[in-house]
């Protein structure tokens, strides 16, 4: 592996909190993708998500696709959790595909779980795009002496599992 490779890697895992290929192989393998159909999904070329991949480049630079990678991996979460069944799969996948990834405000009620996971990866989005897993995890030491509430926040929403954030989220809803 190349120098530039090797600093590349080590900045996406700095970023997104594992190089860009892990991430990318785990979705592959777990949803039965090839690198064609996982371009597609995302929104991304083939040649860019190669680039991605081989740590030619670093960052994903639009959000939308950002949003879509991360609800890949939420859906493999799911998947490996066994909360969604495999025949599921590719209707999520068409779903995840025609996304935005955008945050928005709505008028509408969110009282199902669905919205709460929508609300979940919304924060999550916004975390990632913000700030890496690792300032993340350092902002929250940081508060816990003196903001431990936003720093549990910090953590679970941004550097914990999907479920734990749901689950999160569900027992805390009611106070807003």
């Amino acid at each position: 592996m190349s120098d530039t490779t090797h600093t590349n890697r080590e900045a996406q895992r700095a970023a997104y909190g594992e190089p860009l290929n892990e991430t990318f192989d785990r979705i592959r393998q777990a949803l039965g993708l090839n690198q064609a159909s996982l371009a597609d999904i995302i929104g991304l070329s083939a040649p860019m998500l190669s680039q991605l991949n081989s740590a030619q480049r670093v960052k994903i630079g639009n959000p939308a696709v950002l949003s879509r990678v991360h609800q890949l991996i939420e859906l493999v979460e799911q998947l490996n959790a066994g909360h969604v069944q495999s025949h599921d799969i590719p209707a999520q996948l068409e779903h995840i595909k025609s996304s935005q990834g955008s945050m928005g405000w709505t008028t509408q009620p969110m009282t199902d779980q669905a919205s709460d996971a929508a609300v979940v990866a919304g924060m999550r989005s916004l975390l990632s795009a913000v700030a890496s897993a690792a300032e993340l995890r350092e902002a929250a030491d940081l508060l816990e002496a003196s903001h431990p509430k936003l720093a549990e926040v910090l953590r679970v929403y941004g550097t914990g599992p999907v479920h734990s954030a749901v689950e999160h989220f569900d027992e805390l809803k009611d106070l807003f």
